[in-house]
């Protein structure tokens, strides 16, 4: 398969192009680097990408930013770059990419567990998280062509609470969270909001 990988030059990105790559063609995308670059806050630049790479067989986003402050800080504002990326941003990936998707070709999004399992100052991220996962619920019943769209919730990856100063033991590495996507982009399931730790226990 030929698999656009979106944010495929971050932390956890770069894992999943690693395990990607040793079965399929994969096309990596960054912000600014990679092989071809877009932002998620504009659908001009996803449709200019999706012109530019063509047709894939699936398309997976690592991607995707929000604000992370306390509810008292949040400006009105600051909801709004996580609902421009992280939200819609993806969301778009899905709208703008479907015409360039192969017949029972797939979509992986990137929600996180602060959807289900919130903290102090996270009100603007899992507001963001949450609305992407009932995005993909939906947009599974409506997508043409055996298209499939699912969403990976990955919790703390291990590296980044290493590069943080945090305690690594909450988090699990990088490589184990891939296998959830590499689990979606090759099964058969959509509509679903998939958790890492389960599929790396399984």
């Amino acid at each position: 398969m030929r698999v656009i990988v979106i944010g495929g030059t971050g932390t956890i990105g770069s894992a999943v192009v690693k395990r990607l790559a040793t079965r399929h063609d994969v096309v990596t995308v960054g912000h600014t680097r990679g092989t071809y670059q877009v932002d998620l806050a504009s659908p001009d630049s996803i449709t200019s990408l999706f012109k530019a790479v063509g047709s894939c067989d699936a398309v997976v986003s690592t991607a995707g930013v929000a604000k992370f402050a306390s509810l008292d800080d949040l400006t009105y504002d600051d909801y709004f770059i996580g609902l421009k990326n992280k939200l819609m941003g993806q969301a778009n990936l899905v709208r703008i990419g479907k015409a360039y998707v192969t017949n029972h070709g797939s979509f992986t999004l990137t929600s996180g567990v602060l959807s289900r399992e919130p903290m102090k100052g996270s009100c603007a991220i899992s507001m963001a998280n949450a609305g992407l996962e009932g995005f993909a619920r939906a947009a599974a019943l409506d997508l043409p062509r055996s298209l499939r769209v699912n969403v990976v919730s990955p919790p703390w990856v291990t590296e980044t609470l290493i590069a943080r100063g945090m305690d690594p033991s909450i988090g699990i590495p990088a490589d184990m969270v891939a296998q959830a996507y590499l689990a979606s982009v090759e099964g058969t399931m959509t509509g679903q909001t998939m958790d890492p730790r389960q599929i790396a226990r399984s």
